[in-house]
């Protein structure tokens, strides 16, 4: 283990030691007291400090709470000391215990997007086989993935879809900051086991996906002409930016297109350009109708 960096919280009486890897696999601990740290021989030792509270261990970082009788400049460096000195000697941080899932290696690697807000995390296995897409935290009954993907600060939307995982970003950090914990957390979190869709619980997805195939029978023959020529040409190539197009509705009168924007396309600089240059374009041509315009219900 490297040197610990110390980072403050929004919270005063709490704060970080950060280690520059991961220190547990895919779990989180909270412990009140040293009784309830028997599975962490570091929190055990760690309440032997008087002025400590609570100790939070969860990713790449230790969390302590302290009570008011001390200031956290006058200990801090004493207590990333002995952390840094109890991990050197061979100390344990969490107890292993039994019957754990048993590891699946696998590779992920993060790939650029036309979005700077947005990076695709390419996993080397199927994830789903619905694009599933998450705006908050409240969204993520179906994903725990994405439940703990929105526990980082900077995670603003998730979006998965066949074997990989587009991250949208808040613009208060630089993906250079953030790429390597993100990537890090996903590989572990599958490799452990981590459920990534609970596809039990995409049932409405299904009926709404049903419901769309009935849906197709019952439009106008333009309408399916566009929903094709989407499926078969636009689809597969917004897929590999890491985002997703799907139909909303053609107006027959003022021969307007409109089409929802998912993941890394959702809110990207270039998908206007994209929309009216590319797609509005191929429309047109392929159609062979001057009139038709595009527009994205979300843009």
């Amino acid at each position: 283990m490297s040197k610990i960096t110390i980072k403050e919280t929004q919270n005063p009486s709490i704060l970080k030691f950060e280690f520059d890897d991961f220190i547990t696999k895919n779990e989180s601990f909270e412990f009140k007291n040293i009784d309830e740290a028997k599975d962490s021989p570091l929190a055990q030792q760690l309440f032997y400090l008087p002025f400590v509270k609570t100790v939070y261990i969860s990713g790449n970082f230790i969390a302590i709470e302290k009570f008011s009788i001390v200031e956290w400049n006058d200990v801090k460096d004493a207590v990333a000391e002995q952390i840094e000195a109890f991990v050197a000697n061979g100390g344990i941080i969490i107890t292993p215990q039994e019957n754990k899932t048993q590891k699946q290696p696998i590779t992920v690697y993060g790939e650029s997007t036309p979005n700077p807000s947005a990076l695709k995390f390419v996993v080397s296995r199927m994830l789903t086989k619905n694009a599933v897409e998450f705006k908050n935290i409240d969204e993520t009954a179906a994903s725990p993935l994405a439940k703990e993907l929105f526990k980082f600060s900077y995670v603003k939307e998730v979006f998965m879809d066949e074997n990989y995982i587009s991250v949208t970003k808040y613009e208060i950090n630089n993906w250079e900051e953030i790429t390597l914990e993100l990537r890090s957390f996903i590989k572990q979190y599958i490799e452990n086991g981590g459920i990534v869709l609970d596809e039990s619980l995409l049932v409405a997805h299904a009926e709404q996906e049903k419901n769309k195939t009935q849906n197709f029978d019952n439009l106008d023959v333009t309408s399916q002409q566009i929903i094709n020529i989407l499926e078969e040409y636009v689809k597969p190539a917004v897929q590999a930016d890491g985002g997703n197009i799907a139909f909303e509705s053609y107006n027959e009168t003022d021969k307007t297109v409109k089409v929802i924007l998912q993941g890394a396309c959702s809110g990207c600089p270039s998908s206007t350009f994209t929309l009216k240059s590319g797609i509005e374009n191929m429309l047109k041509s392929m159609l062979n109708d001057e009139a038709i315009k595009v527009e994205a219900v979300n843009a």
